[in-house]
């Protein structure tokens, strides 16, 4: 039953995002990357392929956002702990692109980034962007908390954290296990504390 106020006729926009993402994994599973394409997509989806476009600059960045994750920074898990939060957001990292739709995806993705400047730039000013504020909001939870002096360089513990899992999921082609995300983890952590020691108190 449509809310109060609400048309029956045009789908909102959330209903357009929803019904274009299910879309896209669907025919992923049933065609493959290589052969999906965005008129399928947007007769699956019951819309039009301008609506999928305004969206989505391409097919990377439509099933990236479908299969790994959205643009939109998700606010972190908060442990109480540096180490407890750089772990929850391996943990997320790690099960979104351990997902088989995943897999299929992120190697066609990173071949498109070395083909094309303009998906490359889309992909970082979007999904780049949305895991550095993550990464950001837990470090400054860590000064804050008096864990870290000050304020380390968020792209270079992005490119620690994310690096170690997308070398271990996607070229040792297996999930990164609780003991060794744990280790990975403590030693980033130890080492951002020894550049950085914790405030005294």
């Amino acid at each position: 039953m449509a809310a109060s106020g609400q048309g029956v006729g045009r789908p909102r926009d959330n209903e357009i995002d929803a019904a274009v993402s299910r879309a896209a994994r669907e025919l992923l599973a049933e065609v493959g990357y290589a052969q999906l394409t965005m008129d399928a997509t947007a007769a699956r989806a019951g819309t039009s392929k301008a609506a999928i476009y305004r969206r989505f600059k391409s097919k990377a960045e439509l099933l990236f956002a479908a299969t790994v994750h959205g643009s939109k920074p998700q606010p972190p898990a908060d442990t109480g702990s540096l180490r407890g939060d750089l772990r929850a957001l391996g943990r997320r990292i790690r099960s979104d692109m351990s997902a088989p739709a995943a897999r299929e995806v992120v190697p066609h993705v990173i071949a498109e980034i070395g083909r094309s400047p303009d998906v490359s730039e889309r992909l970082r000013s979007l999904f780049v962007a949305s895991e550095r504020h993550e990464i950001e909001a837990i470090l400054t939870r860590a000064v804050r908390r008096g864990e870290l002096q000050r304020m380390p360089n968020v792209a270079t513990v992005h490119r620690m954290l994310g690096g170690a899992l997308l070398f271990t999921i996607m070229v040792i082609d297996e999930p990164m296990a609780d003991a060794e995300l744990a280790n990975v983890v403590d030693v980033l952590a130890g080492g951002l504390q020894t550049v950085m020691p914790p405030s005294s108190t």
